[in-house]
């Protein structure tokens, strides 16, 4: 789904903090929105995620340096981190280019998915897209 000129693939799940998680074979991917990354600016650092740690939902995981901020990325679901993204330490940029694609972040075995699932939106859902258009608005993008 498109909302302005910002792409939501509407496979993924998103929260409120502009992240998005994808269920792969093999557990869940995590990254940030292409509207997160614009938001943020040109990625210039990500802080590896410690692969073997065990997050909860909402709680921070890693975080982001840009141009304009350095921020906490929270944890889409709880589980445990089996993988980060190593070629971020050398392109972080791939966040803002391909955030959907080679820009992901981590990767997680989830704990309990089914029941944390209810707290994330899907890209054609009206609070989803409700939010979206504010953030633009309020950033002007």
């Amino acid at each position: 789904m498109k909302l302005g000129k910002y792409d939501f693939p509407d496979e993924l799940y998103y929260d409120s903090k502009h992240n998005w998680l994808r269920l792969d074979a093999d557990g869940v991917t995590q990254g940030m929105t292409a509207l997160g990354a614009a938001m943020a600016g040109e990625i210039l650092y990500v802080e590896p995620a410690a692969v073997g740690r065990e997050v909860r939902q909402g709680q921070p995981v890693l975080s982001v340096e840009s141009g304009k901020w350095v921020g906490r990325v929270n944890a889409v679901v709880s589980g445990k981190v089996t993988a980060f993204n190593k070629a971020l330490d050398a392109t972080p940029e791939l966040v803002n280019h391909d955030p959907y694609g080679k820009g992901w972040m981590l990767r997680l075995a989830p704990g309990d998915l089914e029941r944390e699932l209810v707290n994330l939106m899907r890209a054609d859902s009206e609070a989803y897209r409700k939010l979206v258009e504010a953030e633009r608005q309020k950033y002007g993008l």
